[in-house]
């Protein structure tokens, strides 16, 4: 029977950190109080992944993580452990990069006829003629001729098939197309064995994607023939003489070599295509990572075979689920993965905007906790610091500070460049389904171009979840739908609004038919790209009044979250998604928990903030070269340097390059300004070797460190105790000041955590504790007297345990948030510190009657007004645990303290 976890601990796995060096961390976990790994995809991945989400073959586990044998030793290692295990599952996309996916490499061969053509989102029958029943690949680094001419790409012969190498990639030879080629091998050495297997392959018969006989009789009779002309070569030098010198000569003429690859079931071109052309659905803008067809059921049965034989053996317990908005119907996936799981935690990537709902009639356990990252998070944003810091951010950028109008900006950016293609195909079904309707028959491609992507732009939230097939069109959705159209008219008045309105009733299903459905359902799946990339990966990284809010599912619009709107958010979560996910840090996020929450106290200090970054942008003005940085990315880097203070030039400069990138104002991954960028990286190393302006810096950052780590206390408690299942990301158990992907993947020193945890058990009192703060020893404390009271406590924790505000009265009241679980478990915890300064003016908390015992510091408190600064005196947060009456029994006892009750 699957336990769900009462709390996750997150590894990204990778070679050099597989299986076996996961396993080596199960007594530390268990020790910290975790009840079950969170691994990172571990199905059989492209070669060299550093993070799983490429999985090339979903039938077995990864080999570069150490394959079966190492992943036995590390189920065995959790179940002696007593941890549980939760696995990152992909059902969206498959990567293919090379041969070891067999599906997409029979797709190539053998086009519109193979077995696994219905597996994958491509569209076989595009308006351009010369990529009908072919797939475009945008692997040339040049156009497809000058690559041809130069002799790039070659034919080899592998046994009894041939290949097209280019560089690394590697492309099948279709079997029909092999007829000339062996006929003139076959007359060289008079072999008419050779000769009958070049007329056979000739007349292999085509078979369409729906017949599944034709289908398995082409694939038998390709086999048999691949089969025999592999022995012929392996038995007869001659023969594969002949045929390797036909190979040769083909290569060294280009026409040839253009005519047998024109006969291909793909089309190799120059990678920039990509972006207007393709023919398939891929994840975002990847173009190496191409959709899955999820809502045929043979996909689903077949990608997700082994995870759920793992899952009724009991090797795990639970799945997160990656970017469910990229499948065509997530309702369907989720209904048929809890048929098949019905026992199992299941909790969702499903992106949030702010105020928006998870769908309740979906059958999981929640989101994977950026909700709630944003939640926890506005709770240490002072939003007394808006206008000025706004002010500030004008001055000194010269940008606008109106959030809602960039973010537009930047989704019509990513839709006319990086997702091009995808609006391009959207544009053929809807010129089809005007051609149906007399009144919108004239509409032009290029007009019904510019309003899905206007209408895409203008879209509040991710996606709808419209179901064309069952009809099911939700008030939440209609209202959705509604919002985008009437903004979608409102910036561009010179679309025609009758053409708005008809697309509008389309996406409600208000007009139906195969095309219109089609339209429907298809443009559901291009909205999450565009918000993806338009947002997340554009706009945050160009938005820069405070870095801090710039965060997955949250809105650098929205300044702060008080904490009456906290605890409504939480009795909500206990009430709809008790078990689901809580994140403050993930292999995602732009920036770790610590390094947030450092940037966040400038909304305390604006003005002492406006008066250094004022002196540093004069002080520095010096180092900025002809072509750059801008003003906005100095900003930017004055932020990070608070944020993330002490860290090398070398982790610097690498997520400054990436930042300018993203924001596709001067430069971009795809368009790179070799002079801007080289500006960039000298400006932030002559800022680093400047010892006036570290001194300054060090100087700015000093006295923030601190409160920094006191929030950083307080988000850590709120996260342990708040409803939902808790996770650490990993090395977050201590003070982690990484920046965005790769830095926050670089290795965890986990020996070090080790030995810091062993030391808490010799601690003799809190005070003893705080004095290891530079070490991280608080963090790790509040962590593993967390985890051990919720496994204590599991019912003040659990679906049936309540959440109530704790209420707190008096001049700092503002200051302080806390709650009660289940009637047990008290917390509470400050935040905006900075404004606080350690005088809380005799504000008190009033705790449920009975005795309570301090976990964090073992003394004992009874019920009543108690002065939050007396909760806090010896420690920055308070976690109290209700002591059972004398004689009594019926409260279970709190986890063991390190400390003696306090006298």
């Amino acid at each position: 029977m699957p336990r769900p976890p009462r709390a996750t601990y997150r590894v990204q796995l990778r070679p050099g950190f597989g299986f076996d060096e996961a396993a080596a961390l199960a007594d530390y976990l268990a020790d910290l109080g975790v009840t079950h790994l969170y691994s990172s995809p571990y199905l059989q991945a492209a070669h060299g992944s550093t993070h799983g989400y490429d999985v090339v073959d979903p039938t077995r586990v990864n080999e570069e993580l150490g394959g079966e044998e190492a992943h036995a030793r590390l189920c065995r290692r959790l179940g002696e452990a007593g941890l549980g295990q939760v696995l990152d599952v992909v059902p969206n996309h498959m990567a293919i990069t090379e041969r070891g996916n067999v599906w997409w490499w029979d797709v190539l061969e053998n086009g519109p006829s193979s077995r696994f053509a219905a597996y994958f989102d491509v569209d076989w029958d595009p308006p351009q003629a010369r990529l009908r029943n072919t797939v475009l690949l945008p692997i040339l680094g040049d156009h497809y001729g000058r690559v041809l001419e130069a002799g790039e790409l070659k034919l080899v012969r592998k046994g009894g098939k041939l290949e097209v190498h280019y560089h690394e990639h590697r492309m099948p030879v279709a079997p029909g197309s092999l007829d000339t080629l062996l006929a003139e091998a076959a007359r060289r050495c008079g072999s008419p064995d050779l000769s009958f297997i070049a007329d056979a392959l000739g007349t292999l018969p085509l078979a369409t994607a729906t017949d599944r006989e034709s289908i398995a009789r082409r694939h038998r009779d390709k086999e048999v023939l691949a089969g025999q002309l592999a022995r012929l070569c392996a038995e007869n030098p001659e023969i594969a003489a002949a045929v390797d010198a036909v190979v040769e000569a083909t290569n060294a003429d280009p026409d040839r070599l253009d005519e047998l690859l024109q006969r291909q079931n793909y089309r190799p071109a120059f990678w920039r295509t990509a972006g207007r052309e393709l023919d398939y659905r891929r994840f975002f803008d990847v173009h190496t990572l191409v959709g899955l067809r999820m809502e045929d059921e043979r996909v689903f049965a077949d990608t997700h075979a082994l995870v759920l034989r793992w899952l009724a053996a009991g090797v795990l317990d639970g799945l997160r689920i990656d970017h469910p908005d990229g499948l065509r119907d997530p309702k369907e996936y989720f209904a048929r993965l809890r048929q098949a799981a019905p026992t199992s935690w299941i909790v969702v990537e499903k992106i949030l905007e702010p105020g928006e709902p998870l769908p309740g009639d979906w059958p999981v356990d929640g989101t994977t906790g950026y909700d709630f990252l944003n939640r926890v998070g506005g709770l240490f944003v002072d939003p007394s610091g808006q206008e000025p810091l706004t002010d500030l951010y004008r001055e000194l950028t010269g940008e606008s500070a109106e959030w809602s109008e960039l973010v537009r900006q930047k989704k019509l950016l990513v839709l006319s460049e990086l997702l091009a293609s995808d609006v391009n195909r959207l544009a053929e079904v809807f010129l089809q389904v005007c051609e149906r309707h007399r009144r919108h028959r004239d509409y032009t491609r290029f007009e019904l171009r510019q309003a899905l992507a206007e209408v895409a732009a203008c879209f509040p939230v991710y996606r709808t979840y419209v179901r064309a097939g069952t009809g099911e069109v939700s008030e939440e959705d209609r209202r959705r739908v509604d919002e985008a159209i009437a903004a979608a008219k409102a910036h561009r008045p010179d679309l025609d609004p009758e053409l708005l309105d008809f697309f509008r009733e389309i996406l409600v299903l208000g007009v139906r038919g195969e095309p219109e459905s089609e339209l429907a359902m298809r443009f559901q799946q291009l909205t999450p790209p565009a918000m993806a990339k338009g947002v997340e990966d554009t706009a945050f990284y160009d938005f820069h009044r405070l870095t801090s809010l710039n965060e997955v599912g949250g809105s650098p619009g929205d300044f702060g979250v008080p904490p009456e709107r906290f605890h409504e958010e939480c009795c909500d979560s206990q009430r709809r998604w008790p078990q689901a996910m809580l994140a403050t840090s993930t292999h995602d996020t732009k920036r770790s928990e610590d390094v947030r929450l450092r940037i966040s106290l400038l909304s305390e200090i604006p003005e002492r903030w406006a008066e250094a970054v004022r002196r540093w942008c004069e002080r520095n003005a010096r180092h900025r070269g002809e072509f750059g940085p801008d003003r906005n990315a100095e900003y930017l880097l004055y932020q990070t340097l608070v944020g993330a203070w002490p860290i090398s030039a070398e982790r610097l400069t690498a997520y400054m390059e990436k930042a300018v990138r993203e924001a596709k104002v001067h430069t971009s991954w795809t368009r790179q300004d070799a002079d801007y960028e080289k500006d960039l990286r000298d400006f932030v190393a002559a800022v680093l070797a400047d010892p006036e302006f570290v001194a300054e810096l060090e100087a700015f950052v000093a006295p923030l460190v601190e409160p920094a780590r006191i929030h950083s206390l307080s988000q850590t408690l709120l996260k342990l105790t708040a409803p939902g299942a808790p996770d650490l990301y990993q090395g977050t158990e201590i003070w982690d000041l990484s920046l965005v992907d790769p830095d926050n993947r670089r290795p965890v020193d986990y020996e070090h955590r080790r030995r810091l945890l062993a030391e808490l058990k010799a601690a003799s009192s809190p005070e003893e504790i705080l004095r290891r703060m530079d070490d991280g020893l608080p963090k790790l404390w509040v962590v593993r007297q967390g985890l051990h009271l919720r496994r204590s406590r599991p019912r003040a924790f659990g679906p049936e345990g309540d959440y109530a505000p704790l209420r707190i009265e008096g001049a700092r009241a503002w200051h302080a948030v806390g709650f009660v679980r289940g009637g047990e478990v008290a917390v509470v915890v400050p935040r905006l510190v900075l404004w606080l300064r350690g005088d809380w003016k005799g504000t008190a908390a009033e705790l449920p009657a009975g005795r309570w015992r301090n976990e964090l510091t073992g003394e004992e408190v009874a019920g009543g007004n108690q002065p939050v600064a007396d909760l806090l005196a010896r420690f920055p947060v308070a976690l109290l645990a209700r002591m059972p009456s004398p004689g009594t029994a019926g409260v279970p006892p709190a986890t063991n303290s390190a400390f003696p009750l306090a006298r």
